[in-house]
């Protein structure tokens, strides 16, 4: 199986601020991949690198085999990569529709296909169209937030913190349409999470950030136990 997004001696941070140190990831093609660690240990910034908000320090970015490492912002989404940022980034004042056509707007061809497709991974939105997406619940815009990120129709999709303070009525619904997304298509995940409880039942494969660095890999069920919850109190 190739890669999709491939991370190699990554350091990255903000103006002489080093965050990143050395990070490698893969992310198999079709494979759903997890990061996870404390607060501060640098899992947003490692995304924000990836999709070129950050610009990194050194080390090498490569997508489908391919160096991107200096790439743009619009040339890496262009290229299939798209980043879900943390905070239900929505338009406010458009509608549910105008938000995901919006999100569909390199693929003008495609974009109702894609629609319909997104509108049946996440029910809610399809009774909602007309509303406002400041009128949505929190969880409502979370989904709004992801389905405007597949209406690009990436390769790979970059979550941060998909659950982030949701309902776990709603957590499990965004498992679900999640789950119900990696089974219809071939989609590559790399997911920023603090909960085990999604990261388990999504993910295949998991790193565990802490201060900037990898400190574990491996596949998820056999990382995220007790010696997890080690690393997050800070005795590892």
């Amino acid at each position: 199986m190739g890669e999709a997004l491939a991370v190699r001696n990554l350091s990255a941070g903000y103006d002489r601020s080093v965050v990143l140190h050395d990070v490698t990831l893969s992310v198999p093609i079709g494979a759903s991949v997890a990061i996870v660690g404390p607060n501060g240990a640098g899992k947003s910034t490692l995304l924000k690198a990836v999709s070129g908000i950050v610009k990194p320090a050194r080390g090498q970015i490569s997508m489908a085999g391919q160096d991107a490492s200096g790439w743009s912002s619009d040339r890496i989404v262009a290229s299939g990569i798209v980043h879900v940022p943390e905070g239900r980034q929505v338009f406010p004042g458009l509608s549910v529709a105008e938000n995901l056509w919006l999100g569909g707007y390199a693929k003008p061809h495609r974009r109702k296909d894609l629609l319909a497709f997104v509108l049946d991974l996440f029910p809610r939105l399809k009774e909602r169209l007309e509303q406002a997406a400041d009128s949505l619940s929190g969880g409502e815009q979370q989904m709004l937030a992801v389905g405007r990120g597949l209406m690009s129709e990436p390769k790979v999709l970059m979550l941060d913190e998909p659950t982030l303070g949701l309902a776990p009525v709603v957590v499990e619904m965004m498992i679900e349409a999640l789950v119900n997304l990696k089974k219809h298509s071939e989609l590559s995940l790399l997911v920023v999470e603090q909960s085990v409880q999604l990261t388990q039942g999504l993910c295949e494969h998991s790193y565990i950030l802490v201060d900037g660095r990898v400190a574990a890999s491996g596949p998820t069920d056999e990382l995220l136990g007790e010696d997890v919850m080690k690393i997050y109190l800070g005795s590892h």
